[in-house]
């Protein structure tokens, strides 16, 4: 038993001492064989991805709800395959009768769906007998096969209603207010891993989109203000001139400013014409464009430096219904948000000229615009400011495929909201998900993290896109410290940003950026089951010194923190990093000297989690 035991801790040891490597896809294998992707993080030497220009002329009539335009897209087949078909994304569709989706509609938001009117694919016109429609999927089948290197142009006629009662992150916010997103068919991305993405949008799962430019044109009834993706290029022909020089001084200090408020909506003469008036706006380099308009909300502005090596600017604005009280404190909040971003975590310049929080009914993100529901706890309305306007980063500066990924984006900006609430207030202790890790650790439902959130729904698509991969960044955050950390997290940043990341991009990226491997610990906790489980196994004195020993019961590595009370009273905190179960320790001990006596020993800390907490206190008899 005893030369047994001891060949087993051997290799255990020698198991634990290895380098350890991540468990690779056949698929992603393969990109990795083409040189598309790179195992030191960066994109290979034969990356690619594709690109589209979008010139959008929409109409949107709040009367009906009707929303029409056309879209003339100038598409770039950067890929070295020849593409005999295309494939679109008509979003709304979600709301067409009878497709499948894992949201709830009402059955008065049901519709028929995008009418497509005309096509005009390369000059040619396309009959409906050429595209198939399943869901919020097009498929084109093209005369003329797009070869690699070559652009294409298409234009398309269409309509649809706009949802009034069931909000899907779009929709009719109340009676003269409206968000719409997803409004125009697009171009499906085409990549290295999958080819064309031709995941349905079924309301759960969120999008994957190119990065591609864009001029809007919108036009609304002449009482109504439009925020937008992108900057607004006719200010001067929509808004008098008082709105404008308001929002320009906006644009160019640092206090705040009222662009509208109520008595300037009592009063009228805001915008300039009568009947419509279209506004213009242009947005390079991003992944997707939507706007919000009303009649009634009022308009609070600032700005600040985000990038002091350059002096460049971003406005951050607060559009709402002033009934809704708590919307007073956004722009603060949103201008606090951006700042901590560009300074304190993530340490990025934020990489948009603007921000526009919109009064909506939803808890959504866009380039440039999140649209909040409004929320009277203020703990609450921080919270869901600074998450969505996290969002900035990650799925939007890096392209990532939310729909297969929800964890690349999802909890970063949980760790963001974690990390930035307490820098706006204090007081806050931000708890979101910790209990639903800590409730469904080993459950049936509980799967990895690296499980395709096509694959996931309800709870464990949750734990897995927000807290336990938010758990993660934070615990090799504090294992690295912050100079490693902010080293591979901008490394990552160099390496995709305006790109489309897949796990192993950042995984390696974080790697190659801190100069250590950490998939010992990446395979742990993102790849492999199990659950978090820590005791307090024995704590011994022997005169003035104290051994603490901590038992890991699970299989998942977490940080040690203790809290010790003596029997005088007073109180010591001692943390470990998970560095500490690297080398596959089973226990670890914890040595100092004092001459205090122990009173007791409480095991845990707030984003921490452990399945079984009844033997975190060990009292000293």
């Amino acid at each position: 038993m005893f030369r047994c035991l001891t060949f087993l801790s051997l290799l255990a040891a020698v198991t634990a001492g290895a380098q350890t490597t991540l468990p690779i896809p056949t698929n992603i294998q393969k990109a990795y064989n083409k040189n598309t992707r790179s195992a030191d993080g960066k994109p290979g030497k034969n990356y690619w991805q594709n690109h589209a220009a979008y010139t959008i002329n929409v109409q949107f009539d709040p009367a009906t709800r009707l929303v029409k335009g056309t879209v003339q897209i100038s598409y770039t087949n950067n890929s070295p395959d020849t593409l005999k078909e295309m494939w679109l994304k008509l979003y709304p569709n979600i709301y067409k009768k009878g497709v499948s989706r894992l949201m709830q509609v009402d059955a008065a938001d049901l519709t028929d769906g995008v009418a497509i009117e005309s096509f005009v694919l390369n000059n040619e016109t396309i009959a409906a007998r050429s595209y198939n429609i399943t869901g919020t999927n097009m498929r084109v089948r093209m005369k003329t096969a797009l070869l690699p290197h070559h652009n294409i142009p298409l234009t398309i006629s269409y309509s649809y209603t706009l949802n009034q009662h069931s909000h899907i992150r779009t929709g009719e916010v109340e009676d003269g207010a409206y968000f719409i997103a997803y409004y125009f068919p697009r171009i499906a991305v085409y990549d290295d891993i999958d080819g064309w993405n031709k995941n349905e949008y079924l309301g759960s799962q969120e999008f994957y989109n190119d990065f591609c430019d864009f001029n809007t044109s919108i036009t609304v009834p002449a009482d109504y203000i439009v925020w937008a993706t992108g900057d607004l290029q006719n200010a001067h022909e929509v808004l008098n001139d008082t709105y404008v020089q308001r929002m320009q001084q906006a644009a160019t200090q640092d206090g705040y400013v009222t662009v509208i408020d109520s008595s300037d909506l009592h009063n009228g003469h805001i915008t300039k014409g009568s009947g419509t008036n279209t506004w213009q706006f242009e947005a390079k380099n991003v992944t997707d464009a939507v706007f919000a308009i009303s009649n009634h909300y009022t308009w609070q502005s600032s700005s600040l430096v985000v990038d002091k090596s350059t002096g460049r600017r971003t406005r951050v604005d607060a559009v709402f219904n002033p009934k809704h009280k708590d919307y007073f404190n956004v722009a603060a909040d949103a201008h606090k948000t951006v700042e901590a971003m560009s300074f304190r975590f993530p340490k990025w310049p934020y990489p948009y000229s603007h921000e526009t929080v919109f009064d909506g009914l939803d808890q959504m993100e866009y380039p440039m615009m999140v649209n909040d529901n409004p929320l009277e706890d203020r703990a609450e309305s921080i919270e869901l400011t600074d998450h969505e306007i996290f969002h900035t980063m990650f799925p939007f500066y890096m392209g990532i495929n939310e729909t297969k990924y929800g964890w690349m984006d999802e909890g970063w900006a949980t760790i963001g909201e974690w990390l930035i609430s307490p820098m706006i207030d204090t007081t806050i202790v931000d708890l979101y998900g910790i209990a639903a890790v800590e409730n469904n650790a080993g459950n049936e439902i509980d799967m990895p993290i690296t499980t395709l959130t096509t694959q996931e729904n309800g709870t464990s698509m949750f734990i897995n896109s927000y807290p336990k991969p938010a758990m993660g960044y934070l615990f090799v955050k504090d294992m690295l410290g912050d100079d490693l950390f902010y080293k591979a997290l901008h490394n990552y940043f160099k390496n995709w940003g305006g790109k489309h990341p897949m796990p192993y991009d950042f995984f390696n990226s974080m790697n190659a950026g801190c100069g250590k491997n950490v998939n010992w610990f990446w395979k742990r906790w993102f790849f492999d089951g199990g659950v978090p489980d820590l005791a307090v196994a024995k704590v011994e004195e022997k005169g003035n010194q104290k051994k603490i020993i901590i038992a890991q019961k699970g299989s998942k590595p977490v940080p040690v923190d203790i809290t010790v009370t003596y029997k005088d009273g007073s109180v010591e905190k001692m943390h470990r990093s998970i560095a500490v179960w690297e080398k596959g320790a089973g226990s670890v001990i914890i040595s100092y000297s004092t001459a205090r006596k122990i009173q007791k020993v409480v095991l845990g800390s707030t984003y921490v989690p452990d399945v079984n907490k009844t033997d975190n206190v060990y009292e000293v008899k």
